[in-house]
């Protein structure tokens, strides 16, 4: 293994291989900094076009655009509020304060810094642990998985915002928006209304640059206008230097990249749920959780290195059993396959120097987003001095072209209109947003692995509790459910204690 790791680093150090790693890493950047475009659309169009190159070549700019567009989606939710790839919708939480805090240069290098590390642990799993961490994934069955995606539901729901009531109805709200479509079991069609494009469902594009684009666009546009209230907007001060919070960040670091490369790992989870796990995780062990949600540089850490730390571990599966663990893994298998490479445990015996050379650019291009995101903050940041009159119309003409570009379709424009009420309503009444985009996402697989469980067992009373893994799961998602519901009434008696004593 030592030796094709050392063979395959000799060949990827090639000037056509540097070149590719380092043009990808810079494509994925800007793809990821556009809203609507993602990771997954950007190699899937880049796949036609390297059926000529060297494998290597190839794969190469894959790895590039993967890594890069996993940071380069942070970039305009700091800056703007406005998610620019799925997984970095927990990145608005305390990542949009910080630039309104005059600190946007500090966010953006915190969030380049948390995403090389998150990638580096990530291509590193994946270059040396590989075999063996794929037999993990095989140990999960429909009821583990449910389990999973009812923990990161119900642990975000509860612990994400100031009251449990409405992290509650958000869940819900979410969770009925993944039920239009096409049931995925039986086959029939439901809450489409007539509706041929909700068909196949509402895109999670649409349903993100809705709720989290549009609201704040307007909001700023509002300020715009003669007579408006003005947006607090502070000039960008200090020179973002990272040294001073390195104690509270690298223990971040440690957990968020443990909680993405376990989530990329599980295959059809994906980084969202990784992002959103290392955000809660990391807000309900701080010291003062208060400050989360209102420039906490832990929030934005945890968020992009465990979206990025889910980079490497997804591929886990795709390259040693052909599973993919992600929408963009299942693209990237795609891509294997156009330049002649059969995925699965004989793929390191018959093409060792391309699967370990391409382990190996996850990996280098993981470390070039640092000197790239450095170069490049102090231009990113400069779109704050950018005058509303002209950033509102370039960021909604951004938003609808990324969301029609997604199914070259006008209802999604609609649709995205529609959110974007929504999202205004919901902000109003401080309803918390990121619960809804997590109830898309997971509630059908929930709800699959649900039926699934029941489905393949004789006995309905012990069809989420086949395995002592699901006991665990099971055990584990109650524990955080009841912490949440006591935490609110502990702080209810403490309160009542105190006026009882003031009395």
């Amino acid at each position: 293994m030592f030796d094709s790791i050392l063979s395959a680093f000799l060949v990827i150090l090639e000037p056509a291989n540097l070149i590719a790693m380092l043009g990808g890493t810079l494509l994925g950047i800007c793809i990821g900094a556009l809203p609507g475009l993602s990771a997954t659309m950007g190699i899937a169009v880049l796949i036609p076009l390297s059926f000529g190159l060297d494998p290597l070549v190839g794969l190469g700019l894959m790895a590039g655009i993967y890594n890069g567009a996993m940071y380069g989606g942070a970039i305009p939710s700091i800056l703007l509020g406005v998610p620019g790839t799925p997984a970095s919708v927990a990145t608005i939480f305390d990542g949009r304060p910080m630039a309104e805090q005059g600190r946007g240069k500090l966010a953006l290098r915190v969030a380049v810094f948390s995403s090389a590390i998150g990638g580096l642990i990530s291509g590193l799993v994946l270059l040396l642990l590989a075999p063996p961490l794929a037999r993990v994934t095989l140990l999960f069955g429909p009821s583990d998985y449910f389990w999973v995606a009812l923990f990161g539901l119900s642990s975000l729901s509860l612990l994400l915002g100031k009251s449990i009531a409405k992290g509650v109805f958000a869940a819900g709200f979410g969770l009925l928006i993944g039920l239009i479509g096409i049931d995925t079991i039986g086959g029939q069609e439901r809450f489409t209304f007539g509706f041929v494009e909700l068909v196949n469902g509402v895109n999670i594009v649409v349903v993100l640059i809705g709720l989290f684009g549009i609201p704040p666009t307007l909001k700023l546009a509002a300020g715009a206008l003669p007579g408006g209230r003005e947006t607090d907007r502070a000039e960008d001060a200090g020179d973002g230097r990272l040294r001073p919070y390195l104690p509270q960040l690298l223990p971040t670091w440690l957990k968020s990249s443990l909680i993405g490369v376990f989530v990329g790992l599980l295959p059809g989870v994906g980084g969202n749920m990784a992002s959103f796990l290392s955000y809660n995780e990391s807000k309900r062990s701080a010291r003062d959780p208060a400050r989360f949600g209102y420039g906490a540089e832990e929030g934005v850490a945890a968020a992009e290195c465990g979206n990025n730390a889910d980079n490497g571990a997804a591929l886990v599966p795709a390259l040693t059993l052909g599973v993919p663990g992600s929408s963009v893994s299942a693209v990237i298998l795609g891509g294997l396959l156009v330049h002649g490479l059969q995925p699965g445990p004989e793929l390191f015996q018959s093409n060792p120097n391309e699967v370990y050379g391409f382990m190996l650019q996850m990996v280098i291009t993981a470390a070039l987003l640092i000197p790239l995101g450095l170069l490049g903050s102090r231009l990113f940041v400069r779109v704050l001095d950018i005058p509303p009159a002209l950033l509102i119309p370039i960021v909604l003409s951004l938003s609808m072209v990324g969301v029609y570009a997604v199914n070259n379709s006008l209802f999604d424009i609609q649709l995205l209109l529609v959110f974007g009420a929504i999202g205004m309503v919901l902000s109003h009444f401080q309803v918390p947003l990121a619960p809804i985009v997590l109830g898309v996402l997971l509630g059908p697989m929930a709800e699959e692995n649900l039926r699934l469980a029941f489905m393949l067992s004789v006995d309905p009373w012990t069809a989420l509790f086949p395995s002592p893994l699901s006991v665990g799961l099971a055990l584990f998602t109650v524990s955080v459910i009841a912490f949440s519901l006591l935490k609110p009434l502990t702080r209810f008696t403490r309160a009542r204690l105190r006026r009882a004593a003031a009395h």
